[in-house]
């Protein structure tokens, strides 16, 4: 495909950090290749990868943008998940000590009733 993907787009940089330091860019481009090789042959499994790598886990995540491998030699493996971003506060949870106004099952109560009718039915 030369220096253009899918599209015309120039291809994006797959990088790669290992308990905060960015890896050199041929070596990122090797640690991808082989992390895609591997969850060709073992869908999921990260941990297989990292133990493979001499490390204590790896994560895919997306930051400004961009796909980057996120390893470290300490910190602990989580299950595999969706790429979270860098910056992407809607896929974060409430704060401890908050709650979700709507319950488990969604609207509710007299508040979800005003949500669902946003200006109609106002006693007129």
């Amino acid at each position: 495909m030369g220096a253009a993907g899918r599209g015309g787009r120039a291809m994006t940089t797959l990088g790669v950090r290992v308990d905060g330091e960015a890896l050199p860019g041929e070596e990122a481009i090797a640690f991808w290749k082989r992390f895609s090789a591997w969850m060709d042959a073992h869908p999921g499994d990260l941990a297989g990868f990292a133990a493979q790598e001499k490390l204590a886990s790896v994560h895919p995540e997306m930051q400004d943008g961009a796909p980057v491998l996120v390893a470290s030699r300490t910190a602990a493996q989580r299950p595999y998940a969706s790429a979270p971003t860098a910056r992407g506060p809607s896929s974060e949870k409430p704060a401890s000590g908050s709650r979700d106004i709507h319950g488990p099952g969604g609207k509710s109560g007299a508040r979800g009733a005003r949500a669902a009718a946003p200006g109609k039915n106002r006693g007129r």
